[in-house]
């Protein structure tokens, strides 16, 4: 790429980063569109093919996107997780500069549903959550657990989001992914745990200036999606399983469409805009399969 490219690339590219980190997505996914955009143009920069104008004409931009897959799976054995990963980060950066989707296919992946908590590991993960020492603690993971809202969803919720009367409460979710609106019934469980939060949150705090948010630190101000997953993290380890907010809302969303319930409910819960994300659930996951074939020789 030729030297005014690669000047311009960088501009494009500090403009993006300052614009992402104003989207309401989690710190987990802003490092990960970093990441793979630097790789992705680090990989532009490295090109000797002489492109005219990748940032502006869509189809050089998906030449240019066709080249990068065949380089990811051929050059680094990348799994079609990592390339389509790699596809939706450039796709998002061009997409901020003004282009259209592209075309470029992805990757097919293996049919099974996301990672989700076996019945006896839901126990185990209610029991650690049930004796964490924190109130805090025991909201995030119940909350987590029985609304499957995501956990930048979750950091971003503010007091007035919250609305609990005797066992009856709900959430208010106002912009999730895609800027969609929804709320949120709690069941028993989740109600308790966040109505002990909110008079442990207020005694803590009597008389002190803190952050509108729902989770605050020790300091008063708004968690961060990373303090809330290592949050999770822990409980999940006092209960010897490996966690994250994402299984969390995998195990709610898996649960109820296994219990039966219409994917159109089960997809305004999860807050999905298309009904082909929630199908996903209606798979099997690794877990099954292997359950399956073990029966084989009981």
């Amino acid at each position: 790429m030729n030297k005014s490219l690669l000047k311009a690339a960088a501009g494009h590219f500090d403009k993006y980063l300052a614009w992402l980190e104003k989207q309401p997505l989690s710190d987990h996914s802003k490092r990960a569109y970093r990441s793979r955009l630097n790789h992705f143009l680090g990989y532009l920069g490295a090109s000797d093919v002489d492109y005219k104008n990748p940032f502006k004409h869509e189809s050089e931009r998906d030449y240019i996107l066709r080249d990068y897959k065949r380089f990811l799976k051929q050059k680094h054995k990348a799994s079609p997780n990592t390339v389509n990963a790699a596809l939706a980060a450039a796709d998002h950066f061009y997409q901020f500069l003004g282009l259209s989707k592209t075309k470029v296919k992805r990757e097919d992946l293996p049919a099974e549903a996301p990672r989700a908590l076996t019945k006896i590991e839901q126990k185990k993960l209610i029991r650690a959550a049930e004796c964490a020492r924190r109130a805090k603690d025991r909201a995030v993971v119940t909350l987590l657990l029985y609304t499957g809202i995501r956990i930048s969803e979750c950091a971003a919720l503010n007091l007035d989001d919250v609305y609990a009367q005797g066992r009856k409460c709900r959430i208010i979710v106002r912009n999730g992914k895609g800027g969609r609106y929804r709320e949120i019934p709690l069941n028993g469980d989740a109600c308790e745990a966040i109505q002990a939060w909110l008079q442990e949150r207020a005694k803590r705090f009597d008389g002190k200036k803190t952050d509108s948010a729902l989770f605050i630190n020790q300091q008063g101000g708004r968690m961060s999606t990373s303090a809330l997953d290592l949050i999770v993290r822990k409980v999940g380890q006092d209960a010897g399983i490996e966690l994250s907010a994402h299984v969390l809302r995998h195990t709610l969303l898996t649960a109820l469409v296994r219990n039966g319930n219409d994917l159109v409910l089960v997809a305004e819960i999860g807050g999905h805009k298309r009904l082909e994300t929630t199908r996903r659930y209606t798979l099997p996951t690794v877990g099954d399969k292997q359950r399956a074939l073990e029966g084989i020789t009981e």
